[in-house]
């Protein structure tokens, strides 16, 4: 058995607040999502309801593409706001700059 440095809470199916404690402990936390960056641009704006003006947005390419868009540094988080961010990146015709996104705060 793994020892980890947290406490878990005790499983009781008739108490929500634990279960949702004991998901968050499992890594399954409700901060995510996934953007494609648009062609012929050089910005995506991304609306959800989480983000905020002092949320810190992590990115994880899911393509070839985006991948080589992190490895260029042509992307990053230019403006964050209630509700909102917005993602600079090439310009150019790709259809398939796929990200998994998190936001914490």
């Amino acid at each position: 058995m793994t020892d980890f440095d947290f406490r878990r809470l005790s499983r009781d199916p008739s108490n929500r607040d634990i279960s949702e404690v004991n998901n968050i402990l499992d890594g399954n936390t409700n901060n995510k999502g996934s953007v494609t960056l648009t062609a012929s641009a050089a910005s995506t704006a991304v609306t959800d309801l989480r983000a905020g003006p002092e949320s810190v947005i992590v990115l994880m390419p899911t393509t070839a593409n985006a991948s080589a868009e992190v490895g260029a540094g042509t992307i990053y988080v230019s403006a964050r706001t209630k509700q909102a961010f917005t993602l600079t990146h090439a310009n150019n015709g790709q259809t398939d700059r796929t990200f998994k996104y998190a936001i914490i705060g």
